[in-house]
């Protein structure tokens, strides 16, 4: 990536260090938000082996980060993955399926925090239906 992002902030007026800034994660090309959107920012507890939500899609852009645990992450055309505490995910929103989001670990929670950027008057998550998750079945990679 040709964009620094490091971060360097100096105080000469405060007594004390100043704040260590770390980009864990970016995401070049990311789709914008939709028009008129409403970011939302929720946390995300998982149960041990609990599988998340139900297949599903967003009405605009997430971007995640794990901070506890590993999560099973699937989208639509990718293979399922596992992002660990300290990594991030992220998704298109719109038409692509968010078929996983489960926890992990048999035996620990696991948490996420995610902010997403929703449609106006759309909800933050619509679950697919069976006969579209059977329809669409050739999309899914695994």
């Amino acid at each position: 990536m040709s964009t620094d992002h490091t971060h360097h902030l100096d105080n000469p007026d405060k007594s004390g260090p100043p704040p260590n800034i770390e980009v864990v994660a970016t995401v070049p090309g990311a789709p914008p938000a939709p028009a008129g959107a409403e970011a939302m920012t929720i946390r995300v507890t998982l149960p041990p082996r609990s599988p998340g939500a139900p297949p599903h899609r967003h009405s605009g852009p997430a971007f995640g980060y794990v901070i506890k645990g590993a999560i099973n992450f699937e989208l639509e055309g990718e293979p399922v993955r596992v992002v660990r505490a300290g990594e991030a995910f992220w998704e298109p929103g719109g038409d692509v399926i968010h078929y996983q989001d489960g926890n992990h670990l048999d035996d620990e929670e696991s948490a996420f925090v995610v902010t997403m950027f929703c449609a106006p008057g759309q909800p933050m998550l619509t679950v697919v239906s069976p006969e579209e998750l059977e329809a669409r079945r050739d999309r899914r990679a695994s």
